[in-house]
């Protein structure tokens, strides 16, 4: 792996709509858009976090490598949910900096860029809540567990 060849995760969700054929199209356009998935994890299901709603997510995480920075990987999966149907109602923030979630047709996260730690107010990484969420934290284990570097 070349030195600008990054590895960063991605945390993928989405409860409304056929949710499993959403996140495989996500799949097909983050290759496209950002890099080679390397990894991913299977899909795991959960209740929604942080809201009420009868609709059950689908969640999946991959490891991506890229030659983009963490902004362009941003923008780059900011531009998949839109495609993918996102609207600014799925998420929104509330008074400050608080979020009201809302129902999604997908969802994309920047989990972890290499060992890097930024806090801007467009990016956090490492994002700062996937500690508090199994539906994160499960898949991620899964795809740091089954990417290992063999030894010279």
């Amino acid at each position: 792996m070349g030195a600008d060849v990054h590895q960063v995760f991605l945390g993928l969700g989405a409860n409304i709509g056929d949710r499993e054929q959403t996140i495989l199209n996500a799949y097909r356009r983050i290759e496209r858009l950002i890099g080679t998935i390397r990894r991913q994890s299977a899909f795991f299901y959960s209740q929604p976090w942080g809201f009420d709603s009868c609709n059950a997510f689908v969640n999946t995480v991959v490891m991506v490598e890229t030659a983009l920075s963490p902004l362009q990987v941003l923008h780059r999966t900011q531009l998949i949910e839109r495609q993918l149907g996102k609207r600014r109602e799925h998420a929104s923030a509330k008074g400050g900096a608080e979020v009201v979630y809302h129902d999604r047709p997908i969802d994309i996260d920047i989990l972890l860029y290499d060992d890097l730690r930024l806090d801007t107010p467009k990016l956090i990484i490492p994002h700062p809540l996937m500690q508090e969420r199994d539906f994160v934290m499960i898949p991620l284990r899964e795809v740091l567990l089954t990417y290992a570097d063999p030894e010279p």
